[in-house]
């Protein structure tokens, strides 16, 4: 099964995230919140985010859920220290943080095509329109 990630600045607003998404799909999806730094504070740590990658790695892939700009540079530091074949598996995904960590958990309990749960979670972006 496909694993998600949820990269935050808070703690809090991964751990709440996460906490929705296991909601959801009762727990039948591997999920992991890496947000903060080690020390509780506000931030991103690389290291957090590949035990965090490593924790959900079942062997099909693993999409990767980021807030803000340095997430992803973290993210992209994290990647650094990850073996080829589970850096080879890993999926960015740019899509909105909530929605699409939702939507992604959802799909994943349906299909493992890693290709497939990553184009559900962008199409999240379409809910944030306002008409």
């Amino acid at each position: 099964m496909a694993g998600i990630v949820i990269v935050s600045h808070s703690s809090k607003i991964a751990e709440g995230v996460l906490e929705l998404a296991e909601q959801m799909t009762q727990g039948k999806v591997k999920m992991k919140a890496a947000g903060g730094t080690s020390d509780g504070r506000i931030g991103t740590d690389a290291m957090k985010i590949r035990e965090a990658i490593l924790e959900v790695d079942d062997g099909i892939g693993i999409l990767v859920f980021m807030d803000l700009g340095s997430a992803i540079m973290s993210t992209e530091t994290a990647l650094d220290f990850l073996e080829e074949e589970v850096k080879g598996r890993v999926v960015l995904v740019d899509a909105p943080l909530v929605e699409g960590v939702l939507a992604a958990a959802i799909q994943a309990t349906i299909t493992d095509d890693i290709e497939e749960i990553e184009s559900v979670a962008q199409g999240a972006k379409n809910m944030l329109k306002i008409h």
